[in-house]
């Protein structure tokens, strides 16, 4: 099984913040909250999970409480990936 946490954090590093050093992005590091992500990259980040890992995630999924994280995000797809 693919580790779901390395997915995302390669995704976010390609998408987000290029030439950034991977290191710097923990798993807590705060996305939304700390402005790596804004509403638009919030949105490409959901169509990412969607289609990549096969789930839906609903609007009132789409904000600071599943997504502001590494860690959450990989939790709220083992989440809907278990369902």
């Amino acid at each position: 099984m693919e580790d779901i946490a390395k997915v995302v954090h390669h995704f976010i590093l390609n998408e987000f913040l290029p030439g950034e050093d991977p290191a710097e992005l923990t798993p807590q590091t705060p996305l939304i909250t700390g402005g790596i992500l804004d509403s638009i990259s919030t949105l490409k980040l959901v169509v990412f999970l969607e289609e990549h890992f096969g789930i839906d995630i609903e609007a009132y999924e789409a904000g600071v409480e599943h997504l502001d994280s590494i860690a959450q995000i990989a939790s709220l797809v083992q989440e809907k990936k278990a369902a």
